[in-house]
């Protein structure tokens, strides 16, 4: 296992960048949400990351999903298996495809028709190694419903916030997959991007924000006009799914992973 790069946002927030794919950490006293989870061959990694910011796997209490995509849910069924008391939370359009009722992502064939360009071969080396090929399912995930929206402890009228460690805020920006998430961390000004905005991929001979290559994307022209509903957000950190975190208002990086 290659050590991943922990980033420290607060005392109760962390970024990970793995091998090939990143994922978030928040916590709240001993209770853990852990935004996506990697690859199936990522589960040491996950671990070690936890453990790495005081916490263990049992403590994980909310797994919540971006999108359904191998390298995003694949070390989940193993979690589970440790965390007795977790949820898999994502959204309502994205929740049957992580319970693999469909499946909208790349295909072997897609893959393979583009082995010609730049980094593909070795990133789909990695990936083969990482668990790419398997088909993870999650039964039991869950679309957020209004019961789960975080209540003012003053008023107790509801907010947009998850009641989930970290409260992140969901923003549904559909077109990587049909029910793709971001998560907005309004107290560290930070935006969980998932795959709709990354800063770099083993795939792209860019570096800063971008999006992926279009044979990732399910519907390619829904995911570039998704990028207008994250550009509003008052955030000046994104958390991608893969690259570096990256410094920066968020309305200037979309306009940047647009321009070509």
């Amino acid at each position: 296992m290659r050590a991943p790069r922990i980033t420290r946002l607060s005392d109760d927030a962390h970024f990970v960048e793995a091998a090939a794919v990143n994922w978030t950490i928040l916590t709240d006293g001993d209770d853990v949400t852990l935004i996506d989870a990697g690859y199936p061959g990522d589960l040491e990694t996950v671990r070690y990351s936890l453990e790495a910011v005081g916490h263990r796997p049992e403590q994980i209490t909310a797994i919540l999903v971006t999108h359904a995509h191998v390298d995003h849910i694949g070390a989940i069924p193993a979690l589970l298996r440790l965390a007795p008391k977790a949820e898999v939370i994502t959204s309502a359009e994205e929740a049957p495809h992580v319970r693999r009722e469909y499946l909208q992502q790349a295909s072997p064939a897609d893959v393979a028709a583009n082995i010609w360009r730049p980094g593909f071969l070795g990133w789909t080396l990695h990936i083969l190694r990482a668990g790419a090929l398997t088909e993870p399912s999650i039964p039991q995930a869950r679309p957020h419903t209004h019961d789960d929206l975080f209540r003012d402890p003053a008023s107790g009228a509801p907010t947009t916030a998850l009641d989930v460690p970290g409260r992140p805020i969901p923003v549904l920006t559909p077109g990587h997959t049909s029910g793709h998430t971001c998560f907005h961390l309004p107290d560290l000004g930070a935006v969980v991007t998932g795959d709709a905005l990354a800063t770099a991929h083993p795939t792209s001979r860019r570096r800063g924000p971008q999006l992926l290559h279009p044979i990732f994307h399910h519907d390619e022209q829904a995911a570039r006009a998704a990028l207008s509903l994250l550009a509003p957000l008052p955030a000046d950190t994104l958390l991608p799914g893969h690259g570096p975190l990256h410094r920066g208002p968020l309305a200037t990086a979309t306009t940047t992973a647009l321009t070509p």
